[in-house]
């Protein structure tokens, strides 16, 4: 595959994922707690939503296959379910859900909600399976980059988390609206090119 196919990856992973957004929720549900305790936070839900990513990228194919779902179908079904993901994100829909999530003071928001839904939630996990199965490049190699490219996004996540109030602060309620909005338009457009390759992958066009 060309590199421009893991840029394409990268952003897609990347507005799914939103770090941007993330990052004054995490602020929100660590709130009270020391630097050393959120970054511990920080790094174990985001290793724990990397390792999901992981486990769906590697056996979500046989998964399918399993139950008898093509990856044509799953493309088309995956395209839609971003596109609604899209049109969350430009109605302001998904930031109300994630900002419903509150952080329970006796229990460590790592693993829920951080690592999943908020990191690691059903757009990340269908993309993974999308994007390791694309049709035009298999292999070892392909699967490996795309794992490297999910790394990255998680990776930012992570250093979105420690910069978490500088950024909220810089960015502000406004920016932080206007920022996923661009993204959900983006998506958008990204979901349904996942719809027109499964309906390619069928063979109607």
């Amino acid at each position: 595959m060309e590199p421009a196919f893991y840029l394409t990856a990268f952003v897609t992973l990347f507005v799914i994922i939103d770090p941007i957004a993330l990052a004054p929720l995490f602020v929100a549900l660590t709130q009270g707690m020391d630097g050393a305790h959120r970054r511990a936070i920080a790094l174990r839900a985001c290793l724990i939503a990397a390792a999901l990513m992981t486990l769906f990228g590697l056996l979500g194919d046989k998964i399918l296959s399993v139950i008898g779902i093509s990856m044509p179908a799953f493309r088309i079904s995956g395209g839609i379910l971003l596109f609604v993901t899209a049109l969350d994100m430009l109605f302001e829909r998904r930031t109300q859900r994630r900002e419903g999530q509150h952080a329970d003071p006796h229990h460590d928001p790592s693993v829920f909600p951080l690592a999943t839904p908020l990191i690691a939630g059903p757009g990340a996990f269908t993309t993974m399976i999308l994007l390791v199965n694309n049709t035009p490049a298999t292999g070892l190699a392909h699967t490996l980059a795309v794992h490297a490219v999910m790394v990255a996004v998680v990776a930012i996540a992570f250093l979105m988390f420690l910069a978490a109030g500088v950024i909220e602060r810089a960015l502000g309620r406004t920016g932080i609206v206007v920022i996923t909005r661009l993204l959900g338009m983006l998506l958008a457009a990204l979901s349904v090119q996942f719809v027109l390759d499964g309906i390619r992958g069928t063979g109607l066009i």
